[in-house]
Parts: structure tokens; sequence; C-alpha cells
């Protein structure tokens, strides 16, 4: 599958060797052209422009800051329109750790509504040292990775990008139910900040074998 990663940073990196050890071709975009082409030599990938990446993507990955969110959306602008779109990015101050985002307003939604992508929340839940972990397990049980999204195309496309990292699939809702995702996420970033190890997770735990579970 052609993915394109916009950008450069740890989350990306850390997908994205996953990605390409999986098989699936990388375009790399940032806004740092070196980086990006820094890190695509780094992933046996390509590196391009925003509007190259874009018209190489089948699926896309928005990987920045959420300050550097308009930078990437004004420069991406609808080249993503109707295609999946996986939104990683937590927009959470650090000083309170609470979102910066208006109240009940997700980053997904806004980078739906500007991309015209079909928008699928995941992958904002744990530091990219967990995603580098070649065995995502914890007291033994694999990860369960929560993604939300309204597209079922694109759900199953993240569903299965997912399990190609090694994670279980858990589906939590529609796009509305980013918002509460993103909140999960200032929990967990809070409790890195206070010194706790970046490969801390929240995970599913019940009696049912992995094998019962549902996407």
């Amino acid at each position: 599958m052609r993915i394109s990663i916009f950008g450069a940073g740890e989350m990306a990196e850390a997908l994205g060797a996953k990605w390409t050890a999986r098989g699936h071709d990388l375009m790399i975009a940032g806004r740092s052209p070196d980086k990006a082409a820094g890190l695509a030599k780094h992933l046996n990938a390509r590196s391009g422009s925003f509007a190259e990446a874009a018209r190489h993507a089948e699926v896309a990955l928005i990987a920045v800051l959420y300050q550097g969110m308009d930078y990437t959306l004004d420069r991406i602008g609808d080249g993503l329109r109707g295609i999946p779109v996986i939104d990683c990015n937590n927009p959470v101050e650090t000083e309170g750790f609470t979102l910066a985002t208006p109240p009940g307003v997700s980053m997904a939604q806004r980078i739906a509504g500007v991309t015209g992508g079909h928008v699928v929340k995941a992958f904002n839940l744990c530091h990219a040292d967990v995603w580098r972990m070649s065995a995502m397990t914890f007291d033994g049980r694999p990860l369960t990775v929560p993604y939300c999204g309204d597209n079922p195309d694109a759900l199953a496309v993240a569903a299965g990008l997912i399990e190609d990292i090694g994670g279980i699939p858990l589906r939590t809702g529609d796009l509305r139910h980013a918002h509460y995702l993103e909140a999960s996420a200032a929990v967990i970033i809070a409790q890195l900040f206070g010194g706790r190890p970046t490969r801390t997770v929240f995970n599913l735990v019940d009696d049912q074998p992995t094998s019962q579970r549902q996407r």
C-alpha cells in the first residue's frame, strides 16, 4: 500500500519503520525537506513535497505537533480528499495537560474538514517508544489500539495498519469519539511528563482470549 506520512518526527519514524518492514511503499513530507529526506533514507523510503506526498498516497498519516498543524494543513489543502487519513496527533498543552481545541471539537474533525479525507483517529495513546517495541506486550497481553472514524473502508484500512505493527484494533466509535481519545491522551501525557516510563500504556484487560476480540 502507498502510505504518505506528513511529519518527520518520532511517530513518523516508529510507525513508518514497521510499515516498511511489512512491504508498504512510504513517502515522507515535512516542514524541513532535509529532515524528511533523512528519515526517508533511514526507512528506505522516499521523500517529497506536500503535494507529491498527497498524490502518492493511498492512505496518509498526519504526524505533526499540534502547533504545526495549521502549516501542514495549509499545504495539504484538499489533496487527500476521499482517501483514508490517519490522525495520531494530540492537541494537548503541557502546562496544565488540557486540550488546546475548543470544547467538543477534536483535531481529527478539523483535519477531516480541511482535507476532505476519511479521517480515522488512531495511534495517539502511546509514546513512539511503544510503537518501536518488537513485541508490544504488557503483562503477557498484546497492546489494544483504539481507533475511531466514520468511513467503513477507512476504518478497515486503519485496522489493517494497526495489525501490521503488532497491535489489536479496537473500534471505539465514529469520528465524534475522537475528542474522547484526545482527552484520554492528555491523561497519559501528564503521566509521562510526571516521570513514568515512555512505555507506559493504557491497555484493554478482560477474561477473553485475544482471538475472540472483535475489531
